[in-house]
């Protein structure tokens, strides 16, 4: 089979594609032929050798795909050979085959269409962090007002539209009028360019000088700032990512004069440390992907071979919704 592989840290120009065996899965893993594999600014964080953590060099980044199983462990029973399946793994999946853990495996209607099985590998990360972020961390209430930073992103678009789903008021925040208006399209109700516009001042403007009650920041830098500023009483900031890549210095006086909450959202370890909500945040999710009440934005697919370009993309925050490779097409 084919895989991107990283050999060392470093950017994504420095990944190579290459041949190599099939891999074997553990007795309490399965072997899935990838479909399609979703990027993600953690892939680009990982080949940085800038992550949570480090893996063995040389490894395949990606940890987000679709696919059917095509070999399953000994000690599993609840998945069978010929599945389709969305699954979590830390890397890997930029190949053409990948070990993920059985229970790191959502199976999928077998007689799903191969557009909607290329969906479905794009919206679990986004969507898992959307929904963690907002329903079990910010704890929001039908009523409030959301800021999503990064609106026009993947995680932003996801965040857009799962506010909506929870009842909130969304104002969506973005650096373009693409970004804004795929925002728009998903459900926000009103729409900010930071680029051009007071980000503070506007916010004002559109809560009559409340401010908002929750803020979803996977952006970090400049923006962060102000953000917190436009934080109402009582509100929370959510610190989902740094896709802007600096890590911003909060004032935090701020929180205590505004009685407001800085809140980590750190889906990854919520997955492995409290597996069974995820799991039931993992069953609504699919319920409204199946009721076409969630619509994952995919902007661009690339073939395997040009993995690299689709991670330089992501960090030049060119991508619109989601950027996605397609491992079985390899040119």
């Amino acid at each position: 089979m084919k895989a991107i592989v990283c050999d060392a840290w470093g950017a994504p120009s420095s990944l190579v594609l290459r041949d190599l065996p099939s891999p074997v899965p553990g007795a309490a893993q399965v072997l899935v032929r990838t479909r399609a594999a979703a990027v993600n600014f953690p892939d680009a964080l990982i080949v940085a050798g800038k992550y949570q953590f480090r893996p063995e060099f040389p490894f395949s980044p990606g940890g987000e795909l679709s696919g059917e199983i095509i070999a399953v462990g000994a000690d599993v029973s609840h998945l069978t050979v010929g599945d389709k399946i969305v699954g979590l793994t830390p890397y890997g999946a930029y190949a053409q085959e990948v070990v993920v853990d059985a229970t790191h495996v959502l199976p999928l209607p077998r007689d799903i269409a191969d557009d909607e099985l290329e969906v479905a590998g794009s919206f679990v990360l986004t969507y898992g962090t959307s929904l963690h972020a907002l329903k079990d961390r910010a704890q929001a209430q039908p009523g409030e007002t959301l800021l999503v930073l990064g609106a026009g992103g993947g995680v932003g678009i996801a965040a857009v539209e799962i506010g909506k789903l929870l009842g909130l008021r969304v104002i969506a925040a973005a650096s373009n009028e693409a970004k804004l208006t795929a925002a728009r399209e998903h459900g926000a109700d009103e729409t900010i360019d930071y680029t051009r516009e007071d980000l503070r001042e506007r916010v004002k403007a559109l809560t009559g000088g409340r401010g908002v009650d929750v803020v979803y920041d996977p952006v970090g830098g400049d923006f962060a700032d102000p953000a917190l500023r436009s934080v109402g009483w009582r509100g929370r900031y959510l610190v989902v990512g740094f896709a802007a890549g600096e890590i911003p210095k909060i004032p935090i006086n701020l929180l205590l004069l505004k009685g407001s909450s800085l809140v980590g959202v750190f889906w990854g370890d919520f997955v492995r440390r409290e597996p069974a909500l995820n799991a039931a945040n993992m069953k609504q999710l699919l319920t409204w992907l199946r009721e076409r009440q969630i619509h994952p934005h995919i902007s661009r697919r690339y073939p395997l071979s040009r993995a690299a370009d689709a991670l330089d993309a992501l960090l030049a925050r060119e991508a619109v919704g989601k950027l996605m490779i397609l491992p079985q097409q390899v040119d």
